[in-house]
């Protein structure tokens, strides 16, 4: 005859499940649910105080692709995203190359060129890079004492959008610290054998060095793509998208239409868009990755 389990042997047998189970009713609330929603508002027209009066219907997404605005906005993002990423990365590797050596004072650099990681995303920092940026400036205040007239960075379309990809290129502590630890595992044996065979530091670093560290050059790509897709404090704070919407990223877009124009279901549909272009580009990073991506298994 089976005996009858307890609420205390369940609980017992079950103990991960509970451990989990503040997670699982955050994700499932905050996460899940929000994104179900938005899926099903992107075949609305809703509104966020007209309500709803069509449902099922592909309209959204139509303009997505046909509106000049929105169309433009998609190719204001690619262009931020494809500016920021590669310039991002490869400074942040020079200057983990650069802190890897036994340098005099070396931690205080490090902590130094983290710490706009940790303030860059923060509205202060935003405001700051505005207030440094304007007419007059400190930039230009600067080019001034040299007699130099400096342009209007932040309104003249052919500069904003640089002035905002510096902002996110100057964030580049945390990638930085990931390429540091990736360069601590290189094995000095590797340099000391290339060095015997005459090659140089520029041979070593591209031929030992760069194959070595590719996980984490894969890993921060896929992690500064997704972050770089979704900014949205430089382009709302500093600019506000202008001039003549010159940085307005889909994510402002997404913003403007949902909070200022009511246009949940628009919103939405954006939202989407920008979701599948995400996957897209990691799925193609995820296979490209088998060409170029070395692995200590391999």
């Amino acid at each position: 005859m089976k005996q009858k389990k307890s609420i205390v042997d369940v609980c017992k047998q079950n103990i991960g499940f509970f451990f989990i189970l503040p997670w699982l009713i955050g994700f499932l609330v905050f996460k899940f649910y929000p994104m179900i929603s938005s899926l099903y508002y992107s075949f609305t027209d809703y509104n966020l105080f007209g309500g709803m009066s069509v449902v099922g219907t592909l309209q959204n997404y139509i303009d997505v692709f046909t509106t000049p605005k929105i169309t433009k906005a998609l190719g204001v993002t690619f262009k931020y995203a494809f500016m920021t990423v590669p310039l991002k990365l490869a400074f942040a590797l020079f200057i983990a190359y650069i802190l890897n050596f036994k340098i005099k004072g070396v931690n205080l650099f490090r902590t130094a060129y983290y710490v706009p990681s940790i303030l860059g995303g923060s509205v202060a920092i935003a405001v700051l890079w505005k207030a440094v940026f304007r007419d007059d400036g400190l930039i230009n205040t600067f080019l001034g004492f040299f007699g130099i007239d400096g342009p209007s960075w932040l309104g003249d379309p052919n500069y904003a959008l640089f002035v905002i990809c510096l902002l996110r290129v100057w964030q580049f502590g945390s990638a930085m610290v990931l390429f540091l630890a990736a360069l601590k595992g290189v094995p000095q044996d590797l340099y000391e054998a290339a060095s015997i065979d005459g090659a140089g530091k520029w041979r070593q670093f591209f031929t030992i060095t760069v194959p070595i560290i590719t996980p984490v050059i894969f890993y921060n790509l896929i992690t500064q793509l997704a972050q770089a897709f979704q900014e949205f404090n430089g382009p709302f704070i500093i600019t506000s998208g202008g001039p003549r919407g010159s940085t307005t990223l889909v994510s402002l877009l997404i913003y403007n239409s949902a909070f200022k124009d009511y246009e949940m279901g628009m919103a939405s549909a954006m939202a989407w868009v920008l979701f599948i272009i995400l996957v897209i580009f990691t799925s193609i990073a995820f296979i490209s990755q088998k060409f170029w991506v070395f692995y200590g298994d391999e």
